[in-house]
């Protein structure tokens, strides 16, 4: 399991720090964030993010039933599954969309769309402005969502 995560942030988060660091060679070296098997097991026994930071954030995601429609005006999703199974459609038009925040619209449900389902090992990245819902879920369901904040530049 430990090979997995490590997998997960070298993946999401080497290339493109590594793209970044060749870009500009006078920014100050990043801080290295480090959990332990423990931590991660305890946050998603509770559901919470492991961390959070202007630019992205990471959470741990457990999921025991079908959620709503989300849309993100900012948050480009980059889902990682450990556990499970999910129908989850993506695209589409979302029924009955309202705001929650400024920066997230829930809906009902979507109409037409793309239907994935979701299982360990798959990853789905879901950028800002698309609909996406968890449609029907075999739980528990597993997963890890990085949040790539869109800030405009």
């Amino acid at each position: 399991m430990r090979s997995v995560y490590r997998l997960l942030l070298v993946s999401v988060f080497g290339l493109p720090l590594g793209t970044a660091r060749a870009q500009s060679t006078m920014a100050p070296a990043a801080h290295v964030t480090f959990f332990d098997s423990g931590a991660v097991a305890a946050a998603f026994a509770k559901g919470r993010p492991l961390l959070e930071v202007a630019a992205y954030k990471i959470l741990t995601s457990r999921r025991e039933a079908p959620g709503r429609v989300e849309v993100h005006t900012r948050d480009t999703d980059v889902i990682y599954v450990l556990q499970g199974h999910a129908v989850f459609v993506t695209g589409g038009t979302a029924k009955e969309l309202h705001t929650v925040t400024h920066d997230e619209l829930r809906g009902s449900g979507i109409e037409g769309g793309e239907t994935h389902h979701l299982r360990a090992g798959d990853v789905i990245v879901v950028p800002n402005g698309i609909p996406h819902w968890f449609k029907s879920v075999d739980g528990p369901f597993l997963y890890f969502t990085v949040k790539v904040t869109n800030r405009g530049i």
